[in-house]
């Protein structure tokens, strides 16, 4: 497996709520323009700069495309809203996102969703397999998580946050898919490449009856190196400015 650099190599300068606000709700603007959204359910969450446990979400009743940077509810770690809103959250968001918050002081954005092509993934008992450039990148940086139904309590929070541990994102048996980043740019283009190579394993398993070629575990571990580096430069960094820029031109009003 192998691990991010540590991060005394890879050091940022700090981030400011505002910006956070900004980079989240443009998060869910490009989540709803990709189709990644389902109505008004899963979630996108950042964590604020200089307030521990303390966290964005999306209000609960909001579709992806009318969020905006001053929409997005304050939360705690518990779920608590500590903006002095009273707006609502959902119990279940909070409760995966919390957690992992809670377990991963590394991560600022927590990323699940319900797409068909990440539930069609979650129902595989093989996962995501190394059957594309895409899935090499995630090479090793998935675990997975039992189903348990809806409630998610203490015990599964434990259970899930342990399931991913220092990994990038979690397939959720049955569910969806649950992606992490340093950066909210990060989160984002990680899911992008797990909802890639989710759709080119599963279309190229539906055409070839199951049979696709698989690239062994050294080829796969080689390309996730080649393709990480040596640290100094995460998924998103390039990609970023681009896709914000395509907001402003199909979905502005994200920034308000």
């Amino acid at each position: 497996m192998t691990d991010h650099p540590p991060a005394a190599a890879v050091r940022r300068p700090p981030r400011t709520e505002q910006q956070v606000r900004t980079d989240l709700a443009a998060a869910f603007r490009l989540a709803a323009l990709n189709g990644w959204d389902d109505t008004v359910y899963t979630h996108l969450s950042a964590t604020v700069p200089g307030e521990l446990g303390v966290y964005l979400i999306n209000e609960f009743g909001l579709s992806f495309d009318e969020i905006c940077a001053s929409s997005l509810v304050k939360v705690n770690v518990r779920g608590e809203v500590v903006d002095g809103s009273r707006r609502a959250v959902n119990p279940t968001g909070f409760t995966i996102h919390g957690a992992v918050h809670a377990a991963r002081p590394d991560v600022e954005c927590v990323i699940h969703l319900h797409t068909p092509w990440g539930v069609a993934l979650a129902m595989l008992p093989g996962g995501l397999q190394p059957t594309s450039q895409y899935a090499m990148r995630l090479h090793g940086r998935l675990g997975r998580h039992a189903y348990e139904g809806l409630a998610l309590g203490a015990d599964e929070q434990r259970r899930l946050v342990a399931n991913l541990g220092s990994l990038d994102g979690l397939i959720l048996d049955n569910h969806g898919t649950l992606t992490v980043g340093r950066t909210i740019a990060e989160a984002y283009m990680l899911m992008h490449l797990l909802e890639r190579a989710a759709q080119a394993q599963l279309r190229g398993m539906a055409a070839a009856g199951g049979q696709v070629l698989v690239a062994s575990d050294e080829l796969a571990a080689r390309t996730h190196r080649q393709w990480v580096g040596d640290g100094s430069e995460w998924d998103g960094d390039v990609e970023w400015p681009s896709l914000l820029r395509r907001l402003d031109r199909l979905s502005p009003g994200y920034a308000d």
